[in-house]
């Protein structure tokens, strides 16, 4: 093998340009998940302010009347009420009520209950019914509570109660159960979603192994639960086995049509090679019929319909074996660039197979105009768990037009890369081997001169 150093695979060469899409990519199940959390989202906020609206503002407002009152009650008892019988009452207000009356100074230290707008609806409502002059305060001289200030005569008092009275959700326990709610909530839509999502998962990869050939192993559950996914897999289960019908018969047919067409071929051969005495016209024909059983063989590569079974395959051996043929042709000089122990997920005689469609594509229309010898580089990357193979010639390339239709069956190229005959099926063979092998197949004209062929395949650890 001549390992002659080549030049490393750049950026350029190795990227293709991709169609501009979504900046965010989610699947069917968070994009179900999401939409349904924020139908919880909006329909708690609505709920929540519907709740503020009918109840809790109600509540506040009735449990502000129910403070006013106990207010002009305690007003009106202190008030007709002598000295005794006024601090007797303050202390049953004190001990049983949870009521406590204190005397008023100038220089108490007064924080307003105006802590949000709810609160000065609050206290509006309460100036208005126990009168001009109430205080309503949060803290007074540092002490929390609901403080709120009165005169009787030329008395001032501190009635102090228990601000809960006006804040019927205080606490965190609204938050606990708002919390144990919305967990429940988006566990539910996780769930939903997933039960959304689970037979299209199945059917995206029962589809995957249509495509793959496996018709046998794509068959989806009939009795689904559900109607509607039960007539998609019934009409998907029905698919499958029409195209394994029909790639079954196309096999025997293809089978039928290379033994019909072989046999006359190579009684065709030998009654050429024994009738024709012509050295050089016997010679001639027998290149022709080798030539259709080539494009036979073609034919039944492009339309394998076996399953590829792929394993670690060491790329070195398979690209020696491929080389082999042509190490004594002077006219193909190929150059290895290689690492010895890289392995890849492939099968060997499919990847032999491609390595030799190149080559042979290589050899008939890459010659380099300068000296007509065909020089050929295979060089081989990593990165980021594949590994990158590129096949390059230095030929005359194609045009622009031509490059996008090299892989179409039955395609030729411009005349600069069709000095031999051949059915057009080299590179669609090619590519729907990679494929077959999980891999990426694509063409190129190089920036320094020449066609070539980029393939990637998953890197298999080297055991």
């Amino acid at each position: 093998m001549d390992n002659r150093e080549s030049a490393p695979i750049a950026a350029d060469e190795v990227t293709t340009p991709t169609a501009a899409g979504p900046l965010v990519k989610l699947s069917l199940f968070w994009r179900t998940f999401i939409l349904l959390a924020l139908l919880i989202f909006f329909s708690s906020v609505a709920w929540l302010q519907m709740f503020k609206t009918q109840e809790y503002e109600p509540r506040i407002l009735r449990n502000a009347h129910q403070i006013a009152t106990v207010v002009n009650l305690t007003k009106t008892a202190l008030k007709n009420s002598d000295e005794i019988a006024r601090l007797a009452l303050i202390t049953v207000l004190a001990d049983e009520e949870d009521v406590s009356i204190q005397l008023r100074e100038p220089t108490d230290r007064i924080v307003d209950f105006t802590d949000s707008s709810m609160d000065s609806r609050l206290v509006d409502e309460m100036i208005k019914r126990l009168g001009p002059g109430t205080v309503v305060a949060s803290s007074v001289n540092d002490e929390e509570g609901l403080w709120i200030g009165f005169a009787i005569e030329r008395d001032s008092y501190w009635l102090q109660m228990d601000p809960s009275r006006l804040k019927p959700l205080g606490g965190t326990a609204w938050l606990i159960w708002l919390s144990i709610t919305t967990s429940l909530s988006l566990l539910g839509a996780a769930v939903m979603a997933g039960l959304i999502n689970r037979p299209l998962k199945r059917l995206s990869y029962a589809a995957s192994r249509v495509r793959e050939g496996h018709f046998h192993g794509a068959a989806l559950d009939e009795g689904a639960a559900t109607s509607e996914i039960r007539e998609v897999n019934i009409g998907f289960n029905r698919m499958a086995e029409r195209l394994a019908k029909i790639e079954a018969e196309r096999a025997l047919m293809l089978a039928g049509i290379s033994h019909d067409l072989r046999t006359p071929l190579a009684r065709l051969r030998l009654e050429t090679e024994l009738s024709v005495s012509d050295p050089q016209t016997r010679e001639l024909m027998v290149a022709d019929i080798e030539q259709l059983d080539d494009i036979i063989d073609q034919f039944l590569d492009y339309a394998r319909p076996e399953s590829t079974e792929l394993g670690p395959v060491l790329l070195t051996g398979v690209i020696s074996r491929c080389i082999t043929p042509w190490r004594n042709n002077t006219r193909l000089q190929i150059s290895v660039d290689v690492s010895e122990d890289l392995q890849i997920q492939a099968e060997p005689v499919e990847l032999g197979r491609v390595l030799s469609n190149l080559l042979e594509n290589a050899r008939r229309y890459g010659q380099s105009p300068a000296d007509g010898i065909t020089r050929v580089e295979i060089v081989a990357r990593v990165h980021e768990g594949w590994v990158l193979l590129r096949v390059r010639d230095q030929g005359p390339g194609v045009s622009v037009e031509t490059l996008k239709n090299l892989t179409q069956p039955f395609f030729r190229g411009d005349s600069a890369r069709t000095s031999a005959t051949g059915s057009g099926l080299g590179l669609a063979i090619v590519e729907r081997a990679v494929q077959r092998m999980g891999g990426t197949f694509s063409v190129f004209n190089n920036s320094a001169g020449g066609l070539m062929a980029l393939m990637k395949f998953r890197q298999a650890d080297n055991d």
